[in-house]
C-alpha cells in the first residue's frame, strides 16, 4: 500500500462523536513512551502527523486521520506509565476501552510493545483481555534498530513463550522501527490485503 493522503479529521472524548461515515478503523495502542507517534508519521510518510513528546502520556483523547480517503488510521491515548494525575488515568481507561467495546467499524487494534523490554504483565493482561472479548489485533514490536539482531530474536522467543501459556498460538506480529522504517511495508500490506476482504 502508498499511502498519498493522511488528513486529521477529530479528536475526541465522547465516543459518541466518532466518525459515522462506517469506513474501516485501524487503531494503534500501547503503554506510553512505547514509540506510538514515531511510527504512525513513519508508516503514514508524514513527519507531524502525530504529536511526538519527550513526555509519556501525550495523547489523550481518540484521534482519527483519514487515509487515503479510505480508512482511519485512529491514535488512542497510551496506558501504563505515563506521568498523569490518577482521576486522568482512570478516564483514558474509560475512552479506550469505550472505543474497543463499542467502535463495530474496528477493524484490528494494533498493540505497540516495546521489544526491548521482557514480557511486562500491562501488555500481556491486555492482550487476554482483548482475546476474551473477541477483540482482533495484532502486536508490533518496536524500536527493533536498538537491538542487535541476535538480542531482538531472544526478546521475541521470550516473548512468544511468555503468549504460549494463554494462547495457542501467537497473534499475528510485525517487527518494527520507526527511524529505519522496518515494518512499514509488512504493516501496511496487512491492512491493504484485509480491507480487500471486506469489500469481497
Amino acid at each position: 500500500m502508498n499511502i498519498t493522503s493522511a488528513q486529521f479529521v477529530m479528536s475526541n472524548s465522547d465516543i459518541k462523536k466518532c466518525p459515522t461515515d462506517n469506513k474501516a478503523e485501524y487503531a494503534f495502542i500501547g503503554r506510553s513512551n512505547v514509540g506510538k507517534s514515531s511510527l504512525i508519521n513513519m508508516l503514514t510518510n508524514h513527519k507531524g502527523l502525530a504529536k511526538i513528546s519527550s513526555k509519556p502520556g501525550k495523547t489523550q483523547l481518540v484521534n482519527h486521520f483519514l487515509i487515503n480517503k479510505e480508512w482511519y488510521l485512529v491514535d488512542l491515548p497510551g496506558y501504563g506509565f505515563a506521568k498523569v494525575a490518577k482521576n486522568t488515568k482512570q478516564r483514558f481507561s474509560k475512552l479506550i476501552f469505550s472505543y474497543i467495546e463499542s467502535r463495530t467499524t474496528l477493524i484490528n487494534l494494533f498493540v505497540l510493545v516495546d521489544c526491548r523490554h521482557e514480557p511486562q504483565d500491562k501488555d500481556t493482561d491486555f492482550m487476554e483481555w482483548l482475546g476474551v472479548n473477541g477483540i482482533p489485533f495484532s502486536i508490533v514490536f518496536t524500536k527493533a534498530d536498538k537491538l542487535s539482531k541476535q538480542k531482538l530474536s531472544d526478546n521475541l522467543k521470550a516473548y512468544e513463550t511468555e503468549l504460549l501459556n494463554t494462547w495457542e498460538e501467537i497473534p499475528p506480529y510485525f517487527v518494527s522501527s520507526a527511524s529505519t522504517g522496518q515494518g512499514k511495508d509488512e504493516i501496511l500490506n496487512f491492512i491493504e490485503e484485509t480491507n480487500k476482504t471486506l469489500s469481497q
